[in-house]
């Protein structure tokens, strides 16, 4: 058993402790579903009263006193009718409901578990008894809301969210990371410097300062370049389209409930959850030859997809967003090169950023459409795209898109954490509802394979994750403020300006602190801002025609001539450092 497995056992062993601690607490409790999860486990609760902060000290002291009592995790199978009435005999309505609907599938047999006088319906498995686990690895963290099995109409219930590692030194070692997450909060930064700002009039639908929008334009400034590098076309397409055009995709059908619509005319529009119909459209407005394969077409598309409120997070969840998506139409021996490709560009465009990443190649879902030989093929090019790669690759059994496989990218950040931005897919799907063709060499009509693949995934979302990286700290080239110019005071305002005029003719953006404040809070607030440099501005300097230059995270003052300095953070600027 691998040490991932074994976490989880741990993890979900705990739940039950958790749980027979509450029931201890409240007799009358009825208990929903405790899972493990990333960095620990819940536990859902219908209890008689709301739960406050000063019950989870509580739950926890009694989980420890469960495992230094060393009770058996104890597995028995019965009957299925045996086990709806143990449990209608608890008054477990939601153990029951879950009884009923696995009888409903058929099954005849049912997994139990025992820990002292506690019972709860489970697979498992657990360790073999409470006294393994160390009583220092775990920690109850938050308490929240959770509605039965997910579902707005269902009651709400309670639950406690606790953390669980292999032992207290992990544990230690997560806390720690989060108090570190806490600083990073790309919320709390956005806020800070001006980034980004949310509204209750449009809830996930982030709307962007000028000192934000600076910081996108640069992203989209280097996203243009690369892919002009690699002979991209761009196309922009409308927000809105007839609802006929989604029920031709197949999105009508697979993701209705993520969708806007509007009536108009007395029709119903969708308001664009995803790029790809638009650029069906465009493909089909003329005849297409296998000279000009591949044909990469790309756009950065404003979508829009129903969040539900409790999960919407800044820029890191939203509902509307932008998606740096691209097209590219091919014939089948091309496939594999322009996986390839695409993974090339994703190399490129992370490295500028410092960001580590690992690929997951995901395959097909439950639910799907197209044909087995479609699947396979496809699964079969991006298969072989990984190996040419020579990167490493984990396998993510189910979980591709409802039209195709895919390959995921899930970069790094400075904290370790992982995120999924870039995905590359395989579609045989869509040119065959939207009748796509090209003229081959022997001029005949054929359907051309396409490739769906975005870089950044969501502009908005890929730059809430650079804040964190960053911890506000941007490199030069992305920072909105690239120098803060301090005056001594202000009597030399005039000098100061004249100066920051100069910088913005050579295109570097700078900001002037003119303030009636002392210099050591000017100097502490630029600090604070972040910005990669700072130049203070007095008599001195004045006199001497140098300026004082103090880099961030530096202490001392270097000083350069005007044009020298100007020509370093040039060189710095178009480095991309």
């Amino acid at each position: 058993m691998n040490k991932e497995d074994k976490l989880k056992i741990h993890r979900h062993s705990l739940a039950h402790l958790m749980a027979t601690a509450v029931l201890e607490m409240f007799p009358e409790a009825k208990i929903g579903i405790g899972p493990d999860i990333e960095h620990g486990f819940y536990y859902d609760f219908d209890l008689p009263r709301t739960l406050i902060p000063e019950d989870l000290p509580l739950i926890e002291k009694r989980m420890k006193e469960l495992i230094k009592e060393n009770h058996q995790f104890e597995k028995e199978v019965i009957q299925i009718d045996k086990a709806l009435t143990l449990f209608e005999k608890a008054g477990q309505d939601y153990k029951i409901a879950l009884i009923k609907d696995l009888k409903n599938d058929g099954e005849t047999e049912v997994t139990i578990y025992k820990t002292g006088n506690f019972v709860d319906l489970c697979r498992g498995p657990h360790v073999e008894s409470s006294g393994e686990i160390d009583f220092k690895s775990f920690k109850l963290d938050k308490i929240a809301g959770a509605y039965w099995r997910g579902d707005e109409k269902n009651k709400m219930l309670q639950r406690i969210y606790a953390l669980a590692f292999e032992n207290g030194k992990e544990l230690r070692k997560f806390e720690a990371l989060l108090i570190e997450a806490e600083k990073r909060d790309h919320k709390k930064i956005g806020k800070e410097q001006h980034l980004f700002m949310t509204s209750k009039y449009g809830p996930g639908f982030p709307l962007f300062l000028n000192n934000g929008l600076i910081v996108w334009d640069e992203l989209l400034k280097l996203w243009k370049e690369v892919h002009n590098k690699y002979n991209y076309q761009e196309i922009k397409t409308p927000i809105m389209f007839d609802k006929s055009l989604w029920e031709t995709s197949g999105h009508w059908n697979y993701y209705r409930e993520n969708m806007f619509t509007s009536t108009i005319d007395e029709q119903t529009y969708v308001i664009k959850p995803m790029n790809c119909p638009g650029g069906m459209l465009a493909y089909q407005n003329e005849i297409h030859s296998y000279k000009e394969f591949p044909l990469k077409i790309a756009e950065i598309g404003l979508v829009h997809r129903y969040e539900k409120s409790g999960v919407l997070n800044g820029l890191l969840r939203v509902r509307a967003f932008h998606q740096d998506d691209a097209h590219i139409y091919m014939t089948e021996d091309q496939v594999t090169d322009q996986i390839l490709e695409v993974l090339d560009i994703v190399d490129e465009m992370y490295s500028v950023f410092d960001l580590k990443y690992h690929l997951e190649l995901s395959t097909r879902p439950d639910k799907s459409i197209g044909s087995d030989e479609a699947w396979d093929m496809s699964t079969k090019k991006l298969t072989e795209a990984l190996e040419k790669s020579g990167h490493k690759y984990n396998i993510n059994d189910g979980d591709g898109a409802f039209y195709g496989p895919k390959i995921d990218v899930h970069l790094e950040d400075a904290l370790g954490r992982t995120w999924q931005c870039a995905t590359i897919q395989v579609d045989m799907n869509l040119p065959e509802r939207f009748d796509l063709t090209y003229v081959d060499e022997d001029g005949q009509k054929k359907r051309p394979i396409m490739i769906h693949r975005v870089i950044y995934g969501a502009v908005e979302r890929f730059l809430g994750i650079l804040i964190e990286h960053y911890a506000g700290a941007f490199p030069l080239w992305l920072s909105p403020v690239q120098i803060k110019l301090l005056s001594v005071s202000e009597k030399f305002e005039k000098e100061a300006n004249e100066l920051a005029d100069k910088f913005k003719e050579a295109s570097i953006r700078i900001e002037v602190d003119n303030r009636e404040e002392s210099v050591g809070k000017k100097i502490a607030e630029a600090i604070t801002s972040k910005a990669p440099y700072m130049i203070i501005l007095g008599e001195r300097e004045i006199k001497s025609g140098k300026l004082a230059v103090r880099k961030r995270g530096e202490k001392n003052t270097e000083e350069y001539e005007f044009d020298s300095f100007v020509e370093k953070i040039r060189e710095e600027i178009s480095s991309r450092k």
